[in-house]
């Protein structure tokens, strides 16, 4: 970033809003913030277990809580209500891609990533490969992708603390109101985060996840009825509003390409099943079980918000439209208002300034939410993935726990940086995170589950395309926005059949073909790995806290696929059958403990 645009940056700031300090929501978000901290220190880690997988104590409802906190950030909050706004049906996008992801995720990734059982994403990567420059490359990855997903996170935190706080441009010498936001609520997020590791991240997300949630559906519910929109349901009574919204709202290819469309939507369903703070929130529950019950609550509680954004998004385009001006055309609604449509709606409607604080809270709270998880698997990745496994192997827990607090400094130092002249959107930030994931992390993630011959030499070269294929779009879109002497994009070709936010339409099929042709070139996997892969799609349940590599060291692969041999291998082990009975027993016991939670 160079000197000169670290200046004002009044085309941040969002036009009609209400930026001034409003006591009655200062005090409600500065007690949201200290009932965060407080969440943080009561369940500050004690060791690297509660650092990074939360002891694996998580239960299925409070997982899928914190999955929908997680995901739901200031994109899902702010972006996807801005998106629909500013594109009309052709925002919809993300709410297709995201929620397909999941589906998939649901499907082919859930369980059997809670089986393998590691820590951290590229752990998997690292062990399923038998590869320490996989699993760093995957760090690396990991890292990178907390890094541009959270730009957008501290570019709507930022925005919405405008409203709340004021302007307090020039607090900090050449940094306009904006920025000073950015700075403000990175300091507080990076403090709570170092303080409370994952135990702490995922109690706060939980509590984030009613917050958010309680604070967009009721305003969403007061908006539509102070302004007659709608009475009970407003997420299908808005579809009477379309017809006056004009043909930029109500026809989704009339501005935009269907390619975009596709690719965006391609990009965001493959991210959403390689993005590492989700995947791990599958290592914090004791069992497969959980995991793919967490990812079903999760995926409820999602819907939620994404069923509901449409009908803000309306709400908000008619009522700019009538008090601020046209939404469409020159000038129209600038991106910085559409930003913060949701808030914006609310505030023009009239309600009090302490309702419009609560919809505002919600904002922030979504934010802090996904920042939180995406700095836990970002600083896990260094701390744990490089520091520990790679680095120094006999790193005591405190040594780790004091690496993985300065990861997080150094990713809230970075993003910051970022964030105070972010290159695009909200959403447009966090979908080039997406691609990432989806070019990169994804393709290990399904071929290393999925088919046992994918190996080492595969891997490596697979990941490296991908990484490289990544970069092309990001340095021919993105990267001459930071630099003020050149325009964007290099490439007007290329940013058409290769945007940066849909990459991984090219990407991740070359990445496939790479992995696969290299692996079936080159020696198979170790007969070891290839059992750990078959047990991970066992039908037999594992115990609590069991994993697959357990399993296999144990014997237990030929219970799980040979349909009844382990009987006759029992009763030649010498009583081993007594000992995997008792162990079933116990199995039984903990389904029932779990039906009963």
């Amino acid at each position: 970033m160079t000197a000169s645009s670290i200046l004002l940056q009044s085309d941040l700031l969002p036009e009609a809003l209400n930026i001034s300090f409003k006591l009655g929501p200062a005090l409600l978000v500065i007690g949201m913030l200290g009932l965060f901290l407080t969440i943080g220190f009561v369940f500050r880690v004690a060791d690297t277990d509660d650092m990074w997988v939360a002891g694996r104590s998580i239960g299925n409802v409070e997982n899928g809580m914190a999955i929908g906190a997680n995901w739901m950030s200031a994109a899902s909050y702010l972006g996807m209500a801005a998106s629909i706004a500013l594109a009309g049906f052709y925002g919809l996008v993300f709410v297709v891609g995201w929620t397909t992801g999941y589906f998939i995720l649901l499907i082919f990734l859930a369980a059997q990533l809670r089986r393998f059982g590691k820590y951290t994403a590229p752990d998997f990567v690292g062990d399923r490969f038998n590869s320490d420059t996989a699993r760093a490359i995957a760090a690396v990855t990991t890292f990178l992708i907390g890094f541009v997903y959270a730009i957008g996170q501290a570019k709507g935190m930022a925005l919405v603390g405008l409203y709340i706080f004021g302007n307090y441009g020039g607090l900090i010498p050449g940094l306009d109101g904006y920025q000073v936001m950015v700075v403000a609520m990175m300091v507080v997020t990076v403090g709570y985060l170092t303080l409370s590791g994952m135990l702490g991240a995922t109690k706060n997300q939980a509590v984030q996840y009613v917050i958010l949630i309680l604070a967009f559906v009721v305003g969403l519910f007061v908006v539509g009825y102070t302004n007659g929109y709608s009475t009970v349901l407003p997420q299908l009574e808005y579809g009477a509003l379309i017809s006056q919204l004009g043909s930029e709202f109500s026809e989704p290819f009339s501005g935009s390409s269907y390619y975009l469309w596709v690719a965006t939507t391609f990009s965001l369903i493959v991210g959403t099943c390689g993005l590492p703070h989700v995947l791990v929130r599958f290592y914090t529950v004791e069992s497969e079980r959980t995991a793919r019950w967490s990812t079903v609550w999760g995926l409820f509680f999602i819907c939620i918000l994404y069923w509901s954004a449409p009908a803000f998004a309306a709400f908000g385009t008619d009522l700019y439209s009538q008090n601020v001006g046209a939404t469409y055309g020159d000038p129209g609604m600038t991106g910085a208002a559409s930003e913060v449509i949701v808030v914006l709606a609310a505030q023009l409607s009239g309600l009090p300034s302490w309702f419009v604080g609560i919809v505002a809270a919600g904002g922030i709270a979504a934010a802090i939410a996904t920042v939180a998880g995406l700095f836990i698997a970002g600083s896990s990745a260094i701390s744990h993935d490089i520091y520990t496994n790679i680095i120094n192997e006999d790193a005591t827990q405190r040594q780790q726990i004091l690496v993985g607090r300065l990861s997080i400094v150094a990713l809230g130092a970075l993003t910051t940086l970022a964030a105070l002249n972010p290159a695009s959107s909200i959403a447009a930030l966090v979908g080039y995170a997406f691609s990432l994931a989806g070019s990169v992390l994804f393709p290990m993630f399904f071929l290393g589950m999925w088919w046992e011959n994918a190996n080492r030499q595969g891997a490596l070269a697979g990941m490296t395309t991908g990484l490289t294929l990544w970069s092309i779009p990001m340095i021919n879109q993105i990267v001459p926005t930071y630099i003020g002497s050149v325009e964007a994009p290099l490439s007007a070709g290329l940013a058409t059949w290769m945007p940066a936010i849909g990459s991984a339409l090219i990407t991740l099929p070359i990445v496939f073909v790479v992995t696969i042709a290299v692996s079936m070139a080159t020696d198979e996997p170790s007969l070891e790995t290839k059992r750990i892969v078959r047990q991970c799609h066992s039908p037999e349940p594992m115990g609590q806290q069991e994993t697959a590599e357990d399993v296999v060291a144990d014997g237990g692969e030929d219970v799980a696929t040979d349909g009844g041999r382990a009987m006759d291998d029992a009763g030649a082990d010498g009583g081993r059958a007594v000992d995997d009975a008792a162990a079933e027993g116990d199995r039984t016991d903990d389904a029932t403990t779990e039906e009963e939670r």
